[in-house]
């Protein structure tokens, strides 16, 4: 018998992460720094929200983009911390987190043959979605010398004239690299000229510690060539409620809604409710989360030049990106080694792209008591190395 499979699909790569984390949920006494999850609760006047929502029987679908409340609160923030607006009627459309946008973001606006380009090392969902939108992914190698930040130079190489979209991932997952207007200026540039447009993923947006996050769509002539990409889970620690959110130009994000309302109907009802009133009043909350992160993240800093290993300063994300290059064993042996000898899991940069080959993703959304004790056995490993 046949088995009906698509050659498409069987061609993607299982996640470098689930990959490592299956190994790791049959282990016993694991310190894992490897989940992208923030260790917070969600804050309670947000999951009290959803309480009240269930409680008053609002469990029926919402329209296919969203509660019109909730899109209005959407512009609401975004323009309040970014000074951009757009429509809540055609503009902005609510996603089952930020992957679902990427998904049917990339679905609405490539043919068959047109080229995406995807920085790497970035988010392990880029480059299977664009697969199975048809589309050819070209990858542009960040390099540690310039801070994983896409330059200028390294966008012009790239294009083809069958390029379309540039999906632009930042703050970093997994280097915690931040691009800063300057940089943005200069890619804004480039793809005016070229006539690209852009996929910029900030859902880490809310999460920068060396200045406030600046949008690409705040660039002249960038918002009516951008999907804007965001979503509840990292900063409200939203990760299981499962919202996100996509806005653009009306003509795409129409084409999303198709999507969304033959593959998903509507995101989840109760979510949407609380994600009201996160953005009403969440900013609080935020700052707090933002506050312990960058504790974490310079505790780790400090760590590091400790024991003398190699990393640059992320200013964005929770996570760092450190190198192990000098101990002359792939990313994926160092980790395996260190998660078999220390009990400690990391994960292999190469998790999120070729050019992670020589780096470690570490996240720092744990309590500072874990990151003690990891970076405790993470000294002794690499001492024990370099014997």
């Amino acid at each position: 018998m046949s088995i009906p499979i698509s050659k498409t699909v069987v061609g993607l790569k299982k996640s470098g992460i689930r990959k490592f984390f299956d190994i790791v949920s049959e282990m016993k006494d694991v310190i894992s720094l490897g989940v992208g999850e923030p260790d917070f609760d969600t804050p309670w006047h947000i999951r009290e929200e959803g309480i009240y929502a269930l409680e008053k029987g609002k469990t029926f679908y919402t329209s296919n983009a969203g509660l019109k409340e909730l899109r209005q609160e959407i512009n609401n923030y975004l323009k309040r911390t970014q000074n951009i607006s757009y429509n809540p009627d055609n503009e902005i459309i609510v996603t089952v987190g930020g992957s679902e946008a990427i998904d049917i973001g990339l679905r609405a606006m490539v043919n068959a043959g047109d080229e995406v380009i995807i920085p790497q090392p970035s988010y392990v969902s880029y480059e299977p979605c664009a697969v199975l939108a048809g589309a050819k992914p070209v990858i542009i190698d960040l390099k540690a010398e310039n801070e994983f930040r896409l330059t200028a130079e390294e966008l012009k190489n790239a294009i083809t004239d069958k390029t379309k979209i540039l999906i632009l991932p930042f703050p970093n997952n997994p280097t915690g690299a931040i691009m800063e207007r300057k940089d943005l200026e200069e890619i804004a540039k480039v793809c005016i000229e070229n006539d690209i447009y852009v996929m910029s993923d900030e859902i880490y947006a809310e999460l920068s510690y060396k200045e406030k996050h600046v949008s690409i769509v705040s660039i002249a002539g960038m918002k009516e060539r951008t999907i804007l990409i965001n979503g509840f889970s990292k900063a409200y620690a939203m990760t299981g409620w499962r919202l996100g959110y996509a806005c653009g130009p009306k003509e795409i994000i129409e084409q999303m809604v198709k999507i969304h309302q033959y593959a998903i109907m509507c995101a989840p009802t109760t979510s949407q409710y609380s994600a009201v009133e996160a953005l009403k009043k969440g900013d609080e909350d935020v700052r707090l989360m933002r506050e312990s992160y960058n504790q974490r993240r310079r505790f780790l800093m400090n760590a590091f030049k400790e024991m003398g290993l190699e990393c640059f300063e992320p200013y964005g994300a929770f996570y760092v990106f450190p190198c192990i290059k000098e101990f002359g064993m792939t990313s994926e042996e160092f980790a395996m080694k260190f998660l078999e000898e220390e009990h400690v899991a990391v994960v292999p940069g190469t998790a999120f792209g070729d050019s992670g080959e020589g780096f470690l993703r570490i996240s720092y959304a744990y309590s500072i008591e874990n990151l003690k004790r990891a970076m405790e056995r993470l000294k002794r490993f690499v001492e024990n190395l370099r014997k």
